[in-house]
């Protein structure tokens, strides 16, 4: 419905007359020009009928009200300023009427207590009835402007909501919610949920749970083909209740149905949201709810296309990550590897175990940053220490082809990594760490210690110093973990490394119920990938 059209639309007029020819003239003018009358004879009886139906049961305020200035039980001034000091009757537009109170003293009191027009009598059935009009129009853009304010508010508050929606039930609870928020009654969404599982959720009112339940992927195409079909962009159709019934006969919308469809690529599904068609009261709606179907469906292929990439670089992460470690005599090896939670970006964490010439080179380390391109880089890394490894080099040998090879490759990325080569024969260590969280050594007799010495990071184009050589004597046991195990936000990262060497000082020997317990004590509701590798040397 247009704004004119609203504006020549009929009126509920409240009339406030103790004279019963006033009344009944007042009340012929305003019927034969299609108005709807509810009449009273006294103050009182007019605030009553204001607040509540002609009945007296509550319902819905009068659009506008004619209240006489000499009344039997207080002014018409007094009914007025009532009126507009009570929360549901505040806006509700006032003619005052008199035939007596005619001077311009009388006027500006009037207007002054609450009213909006003031008429003397004898008046012209004209003037009284292009003054309601008039009056009504005004009340009428006042209180389309204030719904729409508040309605712009409310798309603002679901936009946000859906674009950071960050799984389906979320997204369904923030656009069902959304739509009806924004249209103050029930709404229901379909959509094609991250998961390629279509989805139907609604929910009875804005405050209401949200129920979702699966649905046949088919039916986004039968609601697309009401309007939308293969097309992008957004579209706002009618359905008839029957119609929309045969198609989802589980939804609650009653009566026909205002579909909005919305496809921001062509070959993906679209998103649908509906409210029943009765909520769309204006052009204003309709545009509100056209926005909302087309945030979501963006939000919705955000969404989509952030798992789809995530799902890729878990699997390019694993691919480059060891399914076994080696089998050596006199080292017994443990290790875990616990990706992101599912909404955290990819990172760069690895691990690798390598027997070389020289010995058992055991390998931690993490690109900085999270994103494809470090579970790329990372891969990229790790099989060039391998390969260094396998010629033979020593760990700070590794260290400096590592820089050279990153600093022509991925100039700008940075990594940390932390060597160990492993002289069993010897009986000793040799520790290379570039800036790498240290490895804790757990000595038999002196239990754990961190080794600090650490050089910088590779990437940083500078040169990384010998490895530092310590003695292991029968089982000294080894440990090495990326960040993501022992870092907390808000707290300093040398009191997480304390706590987290007492727990290794009276946690279990075996290393895979050490490996169990550190998980379990530090590695919960992390937002960061966890890698892990121990080692026994008997």
């Amino acid at each position: 419905m247009t704004d004119n059209a609203q504006e020549r639309l009929p009126a509920t007029v409240l009339v406030v007359e103790d004279n019963e020819t006033n009344l009944y003239v007042l009340t012929s003018w305003l019927q034969r020009a299609g108005h709807t009358v509810v009449s009273a004879v006294t103050g009182e009886e007019g605030l009553a009928r204001a607040d509540a139906g002609p009945d007296g049961d509550p319902g819905p305020v009068p659009d506008i009200a004619i209240i006489d200035v000499r009344l039997p039980d207080m002014s018409g001034f007094e009914v007025s300023e009532r009126l507009k000091n009570s929360p549901r009757t505040t806006h509700l537009p006032i003619i005052q009427i008199s035939a007596a109170a005619i001077s311009p003293a009388d006027h500006a009191e009037g207007l002054r207590r609450g009213a909006d027009a003031y008429l003397d009598q004898p008046v012209d059935p004209g003037e009284l009835l292009a003054t309601v009009t008039a009056t009504l129009r005004y009340a009428r853009a006042r209180q389309r402007a204030e719904r729409l304010a508040q309605r712009l508010i409310a798309l603002n508050r679901a936009t946000m909501n859906v674009y950071s929606a960050v799984g389906f039930h979320s997204f369904a609870a923030a656009a069902t919610g959304g739509a009806a928020a924004l249209l103050d009654g029930p709404a229901s969404a379909v959509f094609l949920s991250p998961q390629a599982q279509a989805v139907h959720s609604m929910t009875d009112d804005p405050q209401g749970p949200v129920r979702i339940q699966p649905v046949h992927s088919v039916l986004l195409k039968q609601l697309a083909s009401h309007g939308l079909n293969q097309d992008t962009g957004v579209t706002i159709v009618r359905v008839p209740h029957q119609q929309w019934r045969a198609v989802l006969p589980a939804d609650h919308l009653p009566g026909d149905v205002a579909l909005a469809v919305s496809r921001t690529k062509r070959g993906r599904p679209p998103v649908c949201l509906a409210v029943p068609a009765s909520a769309l009261q204006s052009a204003d709606d309709e545009q509100l709810l056209q926005q909302l179907a087309n945030a979501s469906a963006l939000a919705l292929e955000a969404l989509r296309t952030y798992n789809e990439e995530h799902a890729l670089g878990l699997a390019l992460q694993r691919s480059f990550l060891p399914k076994e470690l080696p089998s050596v005599p006199g080292v017994e090896l443990a290790f875990r590897y616990l990706p992101a939670s599912e909404h955290a970006e990819i990172g760069g964490d690895f691990y690798e175990a390598v027997q070389t010439v020289n010995g058992l080179l055991l390998a931690i380390g993490d690109v900085v940053g999270h994103s494809v391109t470090a579970a790329t880089v990372m891969g990229e890394v790790r099989h060039a220490l391998r390969a260094y490894a396998v010629e033979g080099h020593p760990p700070d040998h590794i260290l400096h082809r590592l820089e050279t090879l990153l600093g022509q490759s991925q100039p700008g990325i940075t990594v940390t990594l932390c060597l160990v080569l492993v002289e069993l024969d010897e009986r000793r260590l040799h520790i290379a760490n570039a800036g790498h969280i240290p490895p804790l050594v757990i000595d038999p007799k002196e239990g754990p210690r961190f080794h600090d010495p650490h050089g910088p990071l590779i990437g940083m184009g500078l040169p990384h110093p010998p490895p530092t050589v310590v003695e292991i004597p029968p089982g000294t046991r080894l440990l090495m973990v990326t960040d993501g195990l022992v870092e907390v936000r808000d707290t300093h990262l040398d009191a997480t490394l304390a706590e987290f060497r007492e727990a290794v000082a009276d946690g279990p020997e075996d290393l895979e119920e050490m490996c169990d317990l550190l998980l379990d004590r530090f590695g919960q509701n992390k937002n960061d990938d966890i890698a892990l590798i121990t080692a026994l040397f008997t």
